[in-house]
Protein backbone atom coordinates (compact mmCIF):
# COMPACT_ATOMS: atom_id res chain seq x y z
CA UNK A 1 0.00 0.00 0.00
CA UNK A 2 2.85 2.51 0.71
CA UNK A 3 4.23 1.88 -2.78
CA UNK A 4 0.65 2.44 -3.90
CA UNK A 5 0.17 5.83 -2.19
CA UNK A 6 3.99 6.81 -2.75
CA UNK A 7 2.95 6.82 -6.87
CA UNK A 8 -0.32 8.83 -6.23
CA UNK A 9 1.68 11.40 -4.34
CA UNK A 10 4.23 11.56 -6.85
CA UNK A 11 0.84 11.79 -9.46
CA UNK A 12 -0.74 14.68 -8.04
CA UNK A 13 3.04 16.61 -7.45
CA UNK A 14 3.84 15.83 -11.18
CA UNK A 15 1.66 19.48 -12.64
CA UNK A 16 2.90 21.09 -9.51
CA UNK A 17 6.52 20.27 -11.32
CA UNK A 18 5.93 21.15 -14.37
CA UNK A 19 4.03 24.76 -13.17
CA UNK A 20 7.28 26.22 -11.24
CA UNK A 21 9.47 24.54 -14.19
CA UNK A 22 7.48 26.66 -17.27
CA UNK A 23 7.09 29.93 -14.11
CA UNK A 24 11.01 29.57 -13.60
CA UNK A 25 11.84 30.35 -17.28
CA UNK A 26 8.80 32.62 -17.18
CA UNK A 27 10.48 34.87 -14.84
CA UNK A 28 14.39 33.98 -16.29
CA UNK A 29 14.21 34.34 -19.95
CA UNK A 30 15.69 37.58 -21.00
CA UNK A 31 12.85 37.93 -24.09
CA UNK A 32 10.00 37.75 -20.85
CA UNK A 33 8.69 40.79 -19.61
CA UNK A 34 8.35 39.14 -16.64
CA UNK A 35 12.38 38.83 -16.15
CA UNK A 36 12.43 42.40 -15.70
CA UNK A 37 10.41 43.14 -12.87
CA UNK A 38 11.67 43.63 -9.18
CA UNK A 39 12.54 40.45 -7.42
CA UNK A 40 12.35 38.16 -10.81
CA UNK A 41 15.50 36.42 -9.86
CA UNK A 42 14.54 35.15 -6.50
CA UNK A 43 10.86 34.22 -7.79
CA UNK A 44 12.42 32.79 -10.89
CA UNK A 45 14.81 30.71 -8.58
CA UNK A 46 12.33 29.41 -5.74
CA UNK A 47 10.32 27.71 -8.96
CA UNK A 48 13.19 26.43 -10.01
CA UNK A 49 13.74 24.69 -5.98
CA UNK A 50 10.86 23.75 -6.28
CA UNK A 51 10.66 22.13 -9.73
CA UNK A 52 13.56 20.00 -8.53
CA UNK A 53 12.23 19.27 -5.06
CA UNK A 54 8.93 17.38 -7.05
CA UNK A 55 10.27 16.38 -10.20
CA UNK A 56 10.82 12.15 -10.55
CA UNK A 57 14.16 11.78 -11.49
CA UNK A 58 14.74 9.14 -14.33
CA UNK A 59 18.01 6.72 -14.95
CA UNK A 60 20.94 9.21 -16.12
CA UNK A 61 23.04 7.84 -19.23
CA UNK A 62 27.32 7.39 -18.94
CA UNK A 63 27.28 10.14 -21.95
CA UNK A 64 31.05 9.27 -22.06
CA UNK A 65 31.60 9.80 -25.84
CA UNK A 66 34.88 10.45 -25.78
CA UNK A 67 38.06 10.16 -23.80
CA UNK A 68 41.70 11.08 -23.93
CA UNK A 69 43.96 8.19 -24.60
CA UNK A 70 47.97 8.96 -24.89
CA UNK A 71 46.70 12.77 -25.37
CA UNK A 72 44.65 11.88 -28.43
CA UNK A 73 40.80 12.05 -28.30
CA UNK A 74 39.38 8.82 -29.01
CA UNK A 75 35.89 7.94 -29.85
CA UNK A 76 33.98 5.81 -27.08
CA UNK A 77 30.62 4.02 -27.60
CA UNK A 78 28.38 1.84 -24.90
CA UNK A 79 27.74 -1.47 -26.22
CA UNK A 80 25.52 -4.57 -24.39
CA UNK A 81 28.03 -7.21 -24.40
CA UNK A 82 25.68 -9.69 -22.19
CA UNK A 83 22.40 -9.27 -21.04
CA UNK A 84 20.16 -10.92 -18.58
CA UNK A 85 16.93 -10.09 -16.95
CA UNK A 86 18.21 -8.68 -14.10
CA UNK A 87 21.39 -6.84 -15.26
CA UNK A 88 23.43 -5.98 -18.45
CA UNK A 89 27.23 -6.06 -18.94
CA UNK A 90 27.64 -2.86 -20.97
CA UNK A 91 31.50 -2.56 -22.72
CA UNK A 92 33.00 1.13 -23.49
CA UNK A 93 34.84 0.51 -26.89
CA UNK A 94 37.24 2.72 -27.92
CA UNK A 95 37.91 3.68 -31.67
CA UNK A 96 40.52 6.10 -33.28
CA UNK A 97 42.37 6.16 -36.88
CA UNK A 98 45.56 6.87 -35.24
CA UNK A 99 47.60 3.68 -35.68
CA UNK A 100 50.11 4.06 -32.87
CA UNK A 101 47.14 4.93 -30.30
CA UNK A 102 44.85 1.83 -31.70
CA UNK A 103 47.90 -0.56 -30.80
CA UNK A 104 48.34 0.41 -27.52
CA UNK A 105 44.32 0.30 -26.56
CA UNK A 106 44.69 -2.98 -27.82
CA UNK A 107 47.25 -4.21 -25.54
CA UNK A 108 46.22 -2.57 -22.77
CA UNK A 109 44.39 -4.83 -19.74
CA UNK A 110 40.80 -5.22 -19.17
CA UNK A 111 38.84 -4.09 -16.37
CA UNK A 112 35.18 -5.78 -15.39
CA UNK A 113 34.09 -3.04 -12.53
CA UNK A 114 31.36 -4.62 -11.00
CA UNK A 115 28.73 -1.40 -9.56
CA UNK A 116 26.93 -1.83 -6.82
CA UNK A 117 22.98 -2.97 -6.32
CA UNK A 118 22.11 -0.71 -3.47
CA UNK A 119 19.91 1.81 -4.20
CA UNK A 120 21.94 4.10 -7.03
CA UNK A 121 22.10 3.33 -11.20
CA UNK A 122 25.87 2.42 -12.25
CA UNK A 123 25.97 5.42 -13.54
CA UNK A 124 27.18 6.71 -10.44
CA UNK A 125 30.61 5.53 -11.46
CA UNK A 126 30.84 7.64 -14.78
CA UNK A 127 33.76 9.00 -12.97
CA UNK A 128 35.20 5.55 -12.52
CA UNK A 129 34.79 4.42 -15.92
CA UNK A 130 35.77 7.75 -17.13
CA UNK A 131 38.80 7.55 -15.89
CA UNK A 132 39.43 3.84 -16.39
CA UNK A 133 38.78 4.32 -19.68
CA UNK A 134 42.41 6.08 -20.36
CA UNK A 135 44.33 2.94 -19.48
CA UNK A 136 42.19 0.04 -20.16
CA UNK A 137 39.25 -1.83 -22.11
CA UNK A 138 36.23 -1.00 -19.72
CA UNK A 139 33.31 -3.42 -18.81
CA UNK A 140 30.50 -2.80 -16.08
CA UNK A 141 27.56 -4.69 -14.65
CA UNK A 142 24.25 -2.10 -15.28
CA UNK A 143 21.74 -3.68 -12.84
CA UNK A 144 18.13 -3.37 -13.72
CA UNK A 145 15.45 -1.53 -11.88
CA UNK A 146 13.67 -4.36 -10.34
CA UNK A 147 10.46 -2.92 -10.69
CA UNK A 148 11.00 -3.03 -14.22
CA UNK A 149 11.78 -7.02 -14.36
CA UNK A 150 8.03 -9.13 -14.80
CA UNK A 151 7.56 -11.81 -13.00
CA UNK A 152 8.21 -14.29 -15.04
CA UNK A 153 11.78 -13.76 -15.22
CA UNK A 154 11.53 -15.39 -11.58
CA UNK A 155 13.63 -14.41 -8.16
CA UNK A 156 16.60 -12.99 -7.66
CA UNK A 157 19.04 -13.74 -4.67
CA UNK A 158 21.53 -13.02 -3.68
CA UNK A 159 23.59 -16.71 -5.15
CA UNK A 160 22.16 -15.16 -8.60
CA UNK A 161 23.87 -12.44 -8.56
CA UNK A 162 27.21 -14.36 -7.51
CA UNK A 163 26.34 -16.54 -10.91
CA UNK A 164 26.24 -13.88 -12.72
CA UNK A 165 29.23 -12.01 -11.91
CA UNK A 166 30.81 -15.39 -12.47
CA UNK A 167 29.19 -15.39 -16.00
CA UNK A 168 30.63 -12.01 -16.78
CA UNK A 169 34.42 -13.01 -15.54
CA UNK A 170 34.16 -15.84 -17.98
CA UNK A 171 32.91 -13.05 -21.15
CA UNK A 172 35.14 -10.74 -20.32
CA UNK A 173 37.73 -13.04 -20.14
CA UNK A 174 40.05 -15.13 -18.05
CA UNK A 175 42.92 -12.00 -18.40
CA UNK A 176 40.32 -9.34 -17.15
CA UNK A 177 40.91 -7.55 -13.86
CA UNK A 178 37.59 -7.26 -11.53
CA UNK A 179 37.22 -4.10 -9.35
CA UNK A 180 34.23 -3.82 -7.21
CA UNK A 181 32.96 -0.88 -5.32
CA UNK A 182 31.09 -1.13 -1.83
CA UNK A 183 28.28 -3.46 -1.89
CA UNK A 184 29.86 -6.07 -4.45
CA UNK A 185 33.28 -6.52 -2.40
CA UNK A 186 31.37 -9.48 -1.00
CA UNK A 187 29.85 -11.03 -3.77
CA UNK A 188 32.76 -10.44 -5.62
CA UNK A 189 35.31 -12.26 -3.20
CA UNK A 190 32.63 -14.99 -2.98
CA UNK A 191 32.04 -15.73 -6.73
CA UNK A 192 36.21 -15.55 -7.62
CA UNK A 193 36.29 -17.92 -4.59
CA UNK A 194 34.05 -20.30 -5.59
CA UNK A 195 35.49 -20.29 -9.30
CA UNK A 196 39.28 -20.71 -7.45
CA UNK A 197 37.71 -23.54 -5.44
CA UNK A 198 36.01 -25.69 -8.64
CA UNK A 199 39.71 -25.26 -10.26
CA UNK A 200 38.83 -22.58 -12.23
CA UNK A 201 41.16 -19.80 -13.95
CA UNK A 202 40.41 -16.66 -11.91
CA UNK A 203 41.57 -12.91 -12.77
CA UNK A 204 44.57 -11.63 -13.05
CA UNK A 205 43.74 -9.17 -10.13
CA UNK A 206 41.10 -8.16 -8.12
CA UNK A 207 40.56 -4.28 -6.39
CA UNK A 208 37.94 -4.24 -3.76
CA UNK A 209 36.63 -0.33 -2.36
CA UNK A 210 35.31 0.55 0.28
CA UNK A 211 33.17 -2.64 0.97
CA UNK A 212 31.48 -4.93 4.10
CA UNK A 213 34.02 -7.71 3.96
CA UNK A 214 34.05 -7.41 7.92
CA UNK A 215 30.85 -5.42 8.77
CA UNK A 216 31.82 -5.85 12.66
CA UNK A 217 34.84 -3.73 12.03
CA UNK A 218 34.40 -0.08 13.04
CA UNK A 219 30.63 0.07 12.33
CA UNK A 220 28.94 2.99 10.53
CA UNK A 221 25.51 3.80 11.21
CA UNK A 222 24.35 1.97 8.27
CA UNK A 223 25.74 -1.29 9.41
CA UNK A 224 24.34 -0.42 12.99
CA UNK A 225 20.88 -0.20 11.29
CA UNK A 226 21.45 -3.90 9.55
CA UNK A 227 22.58 -5.44 12.34
CA UNK A 228 20.53 -4.03 15.10
CA UNK A 229 17.36 -4.47 13.74
CA UNK A 230 15.57 -7.97 13.57
CA UNK A 231 15.24 -9.84 9.61
CA UNK A 232 11.91 -9.94 10.28
CA UNK A 233 11.67 -6.11 10.97
CA UNK A 234 13.17 -5.54 7.42
CA UNK A 235 11.02 -8.18 5.95
CA UNK A 236 7.74 -6.50 6.99
CA UNK A 237 9.04 -2.98 6.86
CA UNK A 238 10.92 -2.31 3.93
CA UNK A 239 9.79 -4.31 1.22
CA UNK A 240 6.54 -3.87 -0.73
CA UNK A 241 4.94 -5.00 -4.01
CA UNK A 242 5.49 -3.41 -7.15
CA UNK A 243 2.33 -1.17 -8.44
CA UNK A 244 0.44 -2.52 -11.17
CA UNK A 245 1.47 -0.07 -14.02
CA UNK A 246 5.07 -1.37 -13.94
CA UNK A 247 6.39 -4.50 -16.08
CA UNK A 248 7.45 -5.89 -12.90
CA UNK A 249 3.73 -5.51 -10.63
CA UNK A 250 3.47 -7.84 -7.91
CA UNK A 251 7.24 -8.13 -7.62
CA UNK A 252 8.30 -7.40 -4.02
CA UNK A 253 10.66 -5.48 -3.46
CA UNK A 254 13.12 -2.88 -1.58
CA UNK A 255 11.60 0.45 -3.03
CA UNK A 256 13.77 3.39 -4.13
CA UNK A 257 11.96 5.97 -2.46
CA UNK A 258 12.79 4.40 0.54
CA UNK A 259 16.11 4.03 0.03
CA UNK A 260 16.48 7.37 -1.41
CA UNK A 261 14.76 8.74 1.93
CA UNK A 262 17.00 6.56 4.18
CA UNK A 263 20.20 8.19 2.02
CA UNK A 264 18.81 11.98 2.57
CA UNK A 265 18.17 10.82 6.78
CA UNK A 266 21.99 10.21 6.94
CA UNK A 267 23.28 14.03 6.07
CA UNK A 268 19.71 16.00 6.39
CA UNK A 269 21.70 19.38 7.27
CA UNK A 270 24.10 19.06 4.42
CA UNK A 271 21.16 18.10 1.80
CA UNK A 272 19.02 21.76 3.23
CA UNK A 273 22.39 23.37 3.00
CA UNK A 274 23.14 22.47 -0.68
CA UNK A 275 19.82 23.42 -1.62
CA UNK A 276 19.23 27.06 -0.73
CA UNK A 277 23.36 27.41 -1.45
CA UNK A 278 21.65 26.18 -5.37
CA UNK A 279 18.71 28.84 -4.29
CA UNK A 280 21.56 31.53 -3.93
CA UNK A 281 23.57 30.02 -7.18
CA UNK A 282 20.49 31.07 -9.37
CA UNK A 283 20.05 34.49 -7.85
CA UNK A 284 23.25 35.20 -8.05
CA UNK A 285 23.56 34.24 -11.88
CA UNK A 286 26.44 31.64 -10.86
CA UNK A 287 25.29 28.94 -13.41
CA UNK A 288 28.70 27.01 -13.27
CA UNK A 289 27.97 25.79 -9.24
CA UNK A 290 24.02 25.86 -10.22
CA UNK A 291 25.31 23.48 -12.86
CA UNK A 292 27.37 21.53 -10.15
CA UNK A 293 24.24 20.88 -8.05
CA UNK A 294 21.81 19.58 -10.79
CA UNK A 295 24.34 16.95 -12.32
CA UNK A 296 25.00 16.12 -8.54
CA UNK A 297 21.03 15.55 -7.60
CA UNK A 298 20.50 14.22 -11.20
CA UNK A 299 22.20 11.30 -9.82
CA UNK A 300 21.75 11.23 -6.52
CA UNK A 301 17.91 11.66 -6.90
CA UNK A 302 18.07 8.49 -9.30
CA UNK A 303 17.32 5.72 -7.55
CA UNK A 304 16.27 1.71 -8.48
CA UNK A 305 14.20 -0.64 -6.71
CA UNK A 306 16.32 -3.90 -5.53
CA UNK A 307 14.49 -7.17 -5.47
CA UNK A 308 13.27 -8.42 -1.94
CA UNK A 309 14.66 -11.54 -2.05
CA UNK A 310 18.57 -10.22 -2.63
CA UNK A 311 18.08 -7.66 -0.26
CA UNK A 312 16.70 -9.57 2.59
CA UNK A 313 19.54 -11.91 1.63
CA UNK A 314 22.26 -9.44 1.83
CA UNK A 315 21.27 -8.17 5.16
CA UNK A 316 20.98 -11.74 6.99
CA UNK A 317 24.51 -13.17 4.95
CA UNK A 318 26.72 -9.86 5.28
CA UNK A 319 25.25 -7.98 8.59
CA UNK A 320 24.22 -10.23 10.94
CA UNK A 321 25.45 -13.76 10.31
CA UNK A 322 28.92 -12.49 9.24
CA UNK A 323 29.02 -15.58 7.17
CA UNK A 324 31.85 -14.74 4.86
CA UNK A 325 34.20 -14.28 7.86
CA UNK A 326 32.63 -17.02 9.71
CA UNK A 327 33.34 -19.12 7.28
CA UNK A 328 29.79 -21.14 7.03
CA UNK A 329 28.61 -18.92 3.87
CA UNK A 330 27.20 -21.57 1.18
CA UNK A 331 25.81 -20.87 -2.26
CA UNK A 332 24.49 -23.63 -4.15
CA UNK A 333 25.83 -25.85 -1.54
CA UNK A 334 29.36 -24.96 -2.29
CA UNK A 335 31.36 -23.20 0.96
CA UNK A 336 32.69 -19.92 0.33
CA UNK A 337 36.70 -20.18 1.01
CA UNK A 338 38.64 -17.43 0.28
CA UNK A 339 41.63 -19.28 1.28
CA UNK A 340 41.52 -20.94 -1.94
CA UNK A 341 42.22 -18.09 -4.19
CA UNK A 342 46.01 -18.22 -5.63
CA UNK A 343 46.22 -16.99 -8.98
CA UNK A 344 44.64 -13.37 -8.22
CA UNK A 345 46.35 -10.79 -6.60
CA UNK A 346 44.50 -8.52 -4.19
CA UNK A 347 44.24 -4.54 -3.88
CA UNK A 348 41.99 -3.09 -1.21
CA UNK A 349 41.01 0.30 -0.54
CA UNK A 350 39.44 2.50 2.27
CA UNK A 351 39.10 5.77 2.61
CA UNK A 352 39.45 7.78 5.56
CA UNK A 353 36.41 9.61 5.98
CA UNK A 354 33.92 6.82 4.96
CA UNK A 355 31.05 7.04 6.95
CA UNK A 356 29.34 3.61 5.01
CA UNK A 357 31.96 1.39 5.18
CA UNK A 358 34.45 1.42 8.22
CA UNK A 359 38.02 1.18 8.49
CA UNK A 360 39.06 -1.98 8.51
CA UNK A 361 36.35 -3.35 6.66
CA UNK A 362 37.25 -3.92 2.83
CA UNK A 363 41.33 -4.55 4.88
CA UNK A 364 39.52 -7.62 6.11
CA UNK A 365 40.00 -9.19 2.60
CA UNK A 366 44.07 -10.00 3.00
CA UNK A 367 42.78 -12.23 5.88
CA UNK A 368 40.49 -14.08 4.45
CA UNK A 369 42.45 -15.00 1.73
CA UNK A 370 45.32 -16.41 2.99
CA UNK A 371 46.31 -18.27 -0.04
CA UNK A 372 47.65 -15.64 -1.95
CA UNK A 373 51.27 -14.86 -1.48
CA UNK A 374 51.72 -11.15 0.94
CA UNK A 375 53.62 -9.62 -1.84
CA UNK A 376 50.51 -10.09 -4.33
CA UNK A 377 48.32 -8.28 -1.62
CA UNK A 378 48.10 -4.79 -1.68
CA UNK A 379 46.51 -2.30 0.24
CA UNK A 380 45.64 1.78 0.45
CA UNK A 381 44.39 4.25 2.60
CA UNK A 382 42.35 7.60 0.64
CA UNK A 383 43.35 10.22 3.01
CA UNK A 384 40.64 12.75 3.29
CA UNK A 385 38.73 10.50 0.67
CA UNK A 386 35.03 10.00 1.91
CA UNK A 387 32.87 7.13 0.43
CA UNK A 388 32.02 8.21 -2.65
CA UNK A 389 35.57 10.06 -2.59
CA UNK A 390 37.31 7.04 -3.62
CA UNK A 391 35.91 6.34 -6.66
CA UNK A 392 34.46 10.05 -7.70
CA UNK A 393 36.11 13.61 -7.61
CA UNK A 394 39.13 14.72 -7.67
CA UNK A 395 40.80 12.31 -4.52
CA UNK A 396 39.76 9.26 -6.98
CA UNK A 397 41.66 10.52 -10.35
CA UNK A 398 44.63 12.34 -8.48
CA UNK A 399 44.98 10.05 -5.32
CA UNK A 400 43.45 6.65 -5.58
CA UNK A 401 43.50 6.04 -9.34
CA UNK A 402 47.32 5.88 -9.86
CA UNK A 403 47.59 3.10 -7.20
CA UNK A 404 44.75 1.11 -9.12
CA UNK A 405 46.22 1.72 -12.29
CA UNK A 406 50.02 0.60 -11.19
CA UNK A 407 48.79 -2.32 -9.68
CA UNK A 408 46.64 -3.37 -12.41
CA UNK A 409 49.80 -2.97 -14.65
CA UNK A 410 51.78 -4.52 -12.63
CA UNK A 411 50.00 -7.87 -12.97
CA UNK A 412 49.22 -7.62 -16.35
CA UNK A 413 52.76 -7.59 -17.42
CA UNK A 414 53.72 -10.53 -14.86
CA UNK A 415 50.36 -12.33 -14.26
CA UNK A 416 50.68 -14.65 -11.00
CA UNK A 417 51.98 -18.00 -12.29
CA UNK A 418 48.56 -20.63 -12.71
CA UNK A 419 48.90 -24.36 -12.39
CA UNK A 420 48.63 -26.17 -15.59
CA UNK A 421 46.26 -28.56 -14.18
CA UNK A 422 43.47 -26.03 -13.44
CA UNK A 423 40.61 -26.47 -15.76
CA UNK A 424 37.89 -23.89 -16.44
CA UNK A 425 34.71 -25.82 -14.83
CA UNK A 426 31.46 -26.34 -17.30
CA UNK A 427 29.58 -22.89 -16.52
CA UNK A 428 26.10 -23.84 -15.60
CA UNK A 429 23.26 -22.34 -17.54
CA UNK A 430 21.88 -19.12 -16.60
CA UNK A 431 18.99 -20.15 -16.43
CA UNK A 432 18.95 -23.48 -14.78
CA UNK A 433 20.92 -21.61 -11.88
CA UNK A 434 18.14 -18.72 -11.44
CA UNK A 435 15.16 -19.39 -9.26
CA UNK A 436 12.06 -19.39 -10.97
CA UNK A 437 9.80 -19.45 -7.69
CA UNK A 438 7.47 -16.46 -7.49
CA UNK A 439 8.33 -14.14 -4.98
CA UNK A 440 5.62 -14.55 -1.87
Amino acid sequence: MLYQLYETQRALLSPFSEFASATAKLYSHPLSPFAHTPLSHRLSAGMDLMHRLAKEYEKPQFEINSVEVDGVDVAVQELVALEQPFCRLLRFKRYTDDPAVLAKMKAQPTVLVVAPLSGHHSTLLRDTVKQLLKDHKVFITDWTDARMVPMEAGAFHLDDYIYSVQDFIRHVGEDCHVISVCQPTVPVLAAISLMATKGETTPRSMTMMGGPIDARRSPTAVNNLAMNKSYAWFENNVIHRVPTHFPGAGRAVYPGFLQHTGFVAMNPDRHLSSHYDYFLDLVRGDDDSAESHRRFYDEYNAVLDMPAEYYLDTIKTVFQDFALVNGTWEVGGDLVRPQDISQTALLTVEGELDDISGAGQTKAAHELCSGIASKDQAHYDAVGAGHYGIFSGRRWREKVYPVIRDFIAKYDAAPLHKPAAAKRAAARPAAARRSRKPTE
